[in-house]
């Protein structure tokens, strides 16, 4: 969600993935996928900055809760390590 302001000065959240494109005629009018039409005081460029500093955020917050995947290859070695030390401790079971 990106803050914008409406031509008469109030305060707009607008979703920036719902945005089909943006225009200057020579207001800022954002077109959304379903047709519905914004004037906004903000540039198309502001409009483009702030959707590009959402997704950043957006981006690094899934990236600090969500752990790395492994590689295929990393993770055949870690099933494999995980396996040898699994019939290591059963061997010494015994």
């Amino acid at each position: 969600m990106i803050h914008l302001t409406r031509l008469n000065g109030n305060p707009l959240v607008i979703n920036s993935d719902l945005i089909k494109y943006a225009e200057s005629s020579p207001d800022t009018v954002l077109t959304l996928v379903n047709g519905e039409k914004i004037v906004v005081l903000e540039n198309c460029e502001d409009v483009v900055h702030r959707t590009i500093a959402y997704r950043a955020q957006v981006f690094a917050e899934v990236s600090r809760l969500v752990p790395a995947w492994p590689l295929p290859a990393e993770a055949m070695r870690l099933k494999e390590s995980k396996a040898q030390l699994s019939n290591e401790a059963g061997e010494r079971r015994e």
